[in-house]
């Protein structure tokens, strides 16, 4: 009997032994798995890294000695040079009055910080600019518009891009973001949805994420940049975001849904390269009807009306059979112009936030 129950003990200390030794190898497994996948990564990541910084050096003689840590090469994928950006002021329909007003506080001593040598301590490009408003107003589209018409770079920052699992990197990369900032001037940090980044602080957050908010602070006060960089934010919450990150942005910028001028222009923009039919098309009667609608619906609208001439051609001209369209090589498709009847079908079949009578 004493025997049995040395066996049994045995046999349970074996047990305990294996599911030990079991653990210890899928910890060990996912760690080394862990490894190679962020070796291959970073490994990646620089090469990625390289190309763009030598793309950079190429277009930008002024940057060939520049000197760049593993951190900041990371984040030349989320670079974006003034000449990749395609958007300017032109495109932004509705918004003259805060264009004009960006133009003067904003873009000016960004590009001439000697413009404004007399008073340099007064005048500079404000640290923080912020735009909020519902969403499809335009915010990022102004952003953009910006970094283009100052020449500035564009370093679009995400949470993804920030946060990392291990332990003191996601306060290397946001060092990593000031730091690489400061050797590109001017540059703009731009955020979008930054409420979901720089919320309200209180005791429950995470340990992780209060250090991290901490440090971007610090590192935002801390800019030696002569008013050349700058920290741009996007929400459409603002009563969101932590009063002492709203006092860093001290430039606001409501961006609401347009007034009946405002779609005007932007329905002006969007169908300035549309054929319009001549008796048939009211833009008068569009504005008067699209209360309620952002930039962003009307290009939806404009985008859907547009499809209903191609509709209509492709169902009278397609050979089901052959699979083309019945039609001369050398004739072009007589797609018919935009009517007004037009924006009045597609208003009616999708969910907008105002109808057309």
């Amino acid at each position: 009997m004493a025997k049995f129950k040395l066996d049994i003990k045995f046999l349970g200390d074996l047990f305990i032994l294996a599911g030990a030794g079991l653990s210890v190898y899928f910890i060990l497994n996912n760690i080394l798995n862990d490894y190679v996948d962020n070796s291959m990564k970073n490994k990646e990541s620089e090469k990625k890294g390289k190309g763009i910084l030598k793309k950079l050096q190429s277009s930008n003689p002024h940057l060939r000695n520049i000197s760049l840590n593993q951190y900041e090469k990371s984040l030349l994928n989320s670079l974006v040079t003034p000449e990749e950006i395609s958007v300017t002021f032109n495109d932004v329909g509705g918004l003259q009055d805060i264009i004009d007003e960006l133009r003067e506080a904003v873009i000016l001593p960004l590009t001439e910080p000697e413009l404004f040598a007399t008073h340099s301590d007064l005048i500079q490009s404000p640290k923080g600019v912020l735009f909020y408003g519902p969403p499809g107003c335009g915010k990022t589209m102004l952003a953009k518009a910006i970094a283009k018409e100052s020449g500035a770079f564009f370093l679009s920052i995400r949470m993804s891009t920030i946060m990392d699992k291990w332990y003191g990197e996601s306060n290397k990369i946001t060092d990593a973001i000031f730091s690489l900032a400061n050797k590109l001037q001017p540059c703009i940090i731009f955020i979008d949805e930054i409420d979901s980044f720089l919320r309200d602080r209180s005791s429950s957050d995470h340990e992780v994420s209060a250090m991290l908010k901490a440090e971007f602070m610090t590192l935002w006060d801390g800019l030696k940049s002569n008013g050349r960089i700058m920290v741009m934010g996007a929400t459409n919450r603002k009563s969101d975001i932590d009063e002492a990150f709203l006092r860093r942005l001290p430039k606001t910028f409501a961006i609401g849904k347009p007034n009946e001028s405002q779609r005007r222009s932007i329905l002006s923009k969007i169908l300035s390269g549309a054929k319009l039919d001549e008796k048939d098309f009211d833009l008068e009667y569009i504005v008067a009807n699209t209360k309620g609608f952002s930039g962003s619906d009307l290009r939806e609208l404009c985008r859907e009306a547009a499809i209903l001439p191609v509709r209509e051609y492709i169902r009278e001209n397609y050979n089901y059979r052959s699979g083309k369209l019945s039609k001369d090589e050398n004739e072009d498709m007589p797609v018919r112009p935009l009517k007004t009847s037009d924006f009045v079908k597609t208003a009616e079949s999708t969910i907008q936030p105002a109808t057309i009578d």
